[in-house]
């Protein structure tokens, strides 16, 4: 059964007088759309009113974005000092992001890093992979190293060195390893819950007001292959 996350049922990793960090579920939305959902960010902002007991609006600032069906760490500004330093911080590439992916097939080596120039299609909300830059490509860098084999699955660690839309899932599939549960990039099979193998695990970032540096680790959510590959 599919759990999203309410007020009453936020996993929070980390809160401090300027941040907030929680670990989104898959299905989760971090900010509105046109489907209407109520999204993290709102959940997040009455969790808040709720446990300080505040008045009138609840400040939350969106510093950066999971797709829906990933799963993973996201981080929220609670005042507007700390929300322009993030993004700052976050354009500039001085953060450290670690996802974990469960694929279809082995990967070509055991670790390497990939680099394509992706072509985003607004219309279907994807992105294709080049080998060569062509006109509208942007490049996209990411490392992996394989953890874990499962029988007919293999886990990935993955570092990015470039943010793109769908990068993890566009290029991975590009070297014919779609993550699992992934179809609008190949993956055969739909996951239970909608959602896909891909979770954003671990982020190494600098506070945007103590200034000290911060590594948060989100748990993989509840299921058969990410509880086999986090043990």
């Amino acid at each position: 059964m599919k759990i999203v996350s309410t007020p009453d049922n936020l996993q929070v990793l980390h809160e401090d007088n300027h941040i907030i960090v929680v670990n989104k579920r898959v299905g989760d939305i971090v900010q509105g759309d046109q489907t209407g959902d109520m999204p993290l960010s709102d959940i997040v902002k009455l969790y808040l009113k709720k446990k300080y007991n505040k008045p009138g609006e609840v400040f939350l600032g969106v510093v950066h974005r999971l797709d829906r069906p990933t799963s993973g760490l996201v981080v929220f500004a609670k005042t507007s000092k700390a929300l322009t330093r993030l993004n700052e911080s976050f354009k500039n590439r001085e953060t450290q992001k670690t996802y974990w992916a469960v694929i279809k097939n082995a990967p070509p080596k055991v670790e390497d890093t990939l680099e394509h120039f992706l072509v985003r299609n607004p219309k279907n909300n994807t992105s294709k992979a080049h080998k060569k830059e062509v006109p509208n490509s942007k490049k996209a860098k990411l490392s992996y190293r394989m953890f874990h084999q499962l029988k007919t699955y293999s886990a990935l660690e993955i570092d990015l060195h470039t943010g793109r839309h769908h990068q993890i899932r566009c290029q991975l599939a590009a070297v014919g390893c779609p993550i699992k549960g992934d179809l609008k990039y190949g993956a055969d099979r739909s996951n239970p819950d909608g959602g896909i193998h891909l979770h954003a695990r671990k982020l190494t970032f600098v506070h945007p007001v103590t200034k000290e540096s911060l590594t948060i680790t989100a748990p993989t959510p509840e299921d058969v292959i990410w509880n086999e590959v986090s043990n």
